[in-house]
């Protein structure tokens, strides 16, 4: 028997699959994107499809606002 596990939309404190990740983010219809994290070895990891560091600070800080605002 195998499990089947099925998103619920909600805000977790468990960690998440990277591939789980990834695959909600195909359908929806990034402009761009920025990802942050950490290889299997502990190298810090980062690859971004903007050119312009002052916008990728930007989204990480309007990321960050939102990541402090969401126990409010």
């Amino acid at each position: 028997m195998s499990a089947t596990v099925t998103p619920i939309g909600c805000v977790t404190k468990l960690d998440l699959p990277v591939e789980q990740v990834l695959e909600a983010a195909k359908g929806k219809e990034l402009a761009g994107v920025v990802i942050l994290g950490y290889r299997e070895d502990g190298e810090q990891y980062f690859a971004s499809t903007y050119a312009d560091g002052g916008m990728v600070l930007w989204l990480l800080e309007m990321c960050k606002k939102q990541l402090l605002e969401v126990g409010e």
